[in-house]
């Protein structure tokens, strides 16, 4: 078990999860405004799969999963109350923006979650506290875990709270990067992109699918993601990103 935190280093064998526990809960209920009243949500939570044991068997996955739903409906039910005039289109823009991957890694980030996710020795020691799937994952698994533990209303509350402005007062109307290359192959008179899929891995729960973006006379990209239209626009970001459209801190 990967132990990043010098006061739960420093005791021996058996209290070592104990004192990670006791830590956890008292400092990071206090940074999301939340007290759980089951703390094994909030473990179960922050409990990588690569920390799974024969005793525990249980990770935040299934907690992510249901953490993504609620996220998604609250933002969802956020932007229409808030953006009365946008389009179906603009509204998914902002909700895809705000939903995206980086988002939610930049919230676990805010609330320091990396230093409380447990793991193993390998998956520490690859910088797994600081990968964004992994935070991004942990950030939705929390939500999850509030959702169980307080109902609907007290994970609606916590996400108001740790996305803050980017709800209450939402800034321009994003371009996805789908339509970001479209405009610019037409700027340039050229063919639409066209998207071919390449490949699709993993478990049915939990697919990645590989998809080339191809723009007529350029090098194609490759991106993946959990979904086709993930994948698409991640291969999208790559062209926008190498032709210098876009800037590099817009690469997926």
């Amino acid at each position: 078990m990967a132990l990043r935190d010098p006061l739960v280093a420093a005791v021996p064998g058996d209290r070592i999860e104990q004192v990670a526990e006791l830590k956890g809960q008292n400092t990071l209920p206090g940074r999301l405004g939340y007290e759980f009243a089951d703390a094994g949500l909030l473990r179960l939570a922050l409990t990588h799969p690569s920390a799974q044991t024969a005793s525990s068997g249980a990770d935040y996955q299934r907690l992510e999963f249901l953490g993504d739903r609620v996220l998604g409906l609250v933002v969802a039910e956020s932007l229409y109350n808030t953006c009365p005039q946008d389009s179906e289109g603009a509204l998914a823009r902002r909700y895809n923006e705000l939903v995206h991957r980086d988002t939610c890694a930049a919230i676990a980030r805010s609330l320091d979650l990396g230093s409380h996710v447990r793991m193993s020795e390998a998956e520490a020691a690859s910088g797994g506290a600081e990968k964004a799937a992994i935070l991004a994952d942990v950030c939705e698994s929390v939500i999850g875990a509030v959702f169980l533990d307080g109902g609907y209303d007290a994970a609606r509350d916590l996400i108001h709270r740790l996305w803050g402005q980017r709800l209450s007062e939402p800034g321009p109307v994003p371009i996805d990067p789908k339509t970001a290359l479209q405009e610019w192959a037409q700027g340039m008179k050229l063919p639409l992109p066209e998207y071919n899929d390449v490949a699709r891995t993993g478990p049915d729960h939990a697919p990645q699918f590989t998809v080339e973006a191809r723009v007529s006379g350029y090098e194609p990209a490759r991106g993946t993601g959990s979904s086709k239209r993930a994948a698409q626009e991640a291969a999208a970001t790559k062209i926008l990103v190498r032709e210098g459209v876009w800037p590099e801190s817009k690469r997926e």
